[in-house]
């Protein structure tokens, strides 16, 4: 993953310019651009920015919009020992770690995913395998949780590669049916990616880390759930980035 591809570069550009914080931020500036020339219009694009950024990191506002992005059940043992196979989807590393050694680990995202993947290993037998920062992942899955990974896919950069990877990899294998592992947030889009693909890989969700259930106070406190909250902006560009990469994937029907 050395060299990446302009079209993934351009995309990671995009989306940190115009998702949250960055198009709120760029909303602001825009504003405070304008306030000389056409005042009214900058103040409208300013206060607008700085209201939706006060909207977007407060729970009653975020919830709502990760809610349907987690339509999902969790798994159910019965669903577990059908499949034939455990997918671990990754999500990015942190590099250059003193604590490792200058070495890289599993990010946040990812480090989530390998823990309740090697549950679900250990509660089953099934073989894993693992799409995405496979070198980190690897290793940890390995060296802390116990669970040797059978197929290692390093070659996928994004869902759609994911996915594709995956069943050219257990069509090999002759795996028909598999156990999905990634965050609840981004298992519909992919879902869709699987759903999108040849052949007749059955996918059963295994979905993890509920943003749109977490951080709710208690009904004493329920005011706080007005105000801004970093796990609240964290669940907004989570779930600006899914929406967004489900808008571009509808928009993909249209690209020949």
């Amino acid at each position: 993953m050395d060299s990446l591809p302009t079209s993934f570069v351009l995309k990671k550009f995009v989306s940190a310019l115009f998702l949250p914080p960055g198009g709120l931020l760029l909303c602001i500036l825009v504003g405070l651009l304008l306030m000389r020339r056409r005042p009214r219009l900058g103040r409208l694009f300013a206060w607008g920015g700085m209201t939706l950024a006060w909207l977007m990191s407060t729970p009653a506002f975020v919830n709502p919009i990760v809610a349907p992005l987690e339509d999902v059940p969790v798994l159910q043992e019965r669903d577990l020992m059908r499949a034939e196979a455990i997918v671990i989807l990754g999500a990015g590393a942190y590099r250059h770690l003193p604590e490792y050694g200058g070495g890289s680990a599993p990010n946040r995202l990812a480090l989530e995913r390998l823990r309740y993947g090697a549950r679900l290993a250990r509660a089953s037998g099934l073989p894993v395998l693992l799409s995405g920062e496979i070198g980190p992942m690897a290793d940890v899955l390995r060296n802390d949780f116990g669970i040797a990974p059978r197929w290692l896919d390093g070659a996928a950069l994004d869902t759609q590669d994911n996915a594709a990877n995956t069943l050219a990899i257990l069509e090999r294998a002759g795996i028909r049916r598999i156990v999905l592992v990634t965050h609840a947030a981004h298992m519909r889009r992919a879902l869709a990616e699987f759903a999108r693909l040849p052949g007749d890989l059955e996918v059963i969700p295994a979905p993890l880390g509920f943003l749109s259930r977490q951080g709710h106070e208690l009904q004493e406190m329920a005011f706080l759930d007005y105000l801004p909250s970093p796990t609240a902006a964290f669940a907004a560009w989570y779930a600006a980035h899914e929406w967004a990469g489900l808008l571009a994937l509808r928009l993909r029907r249209f690209v020949p």
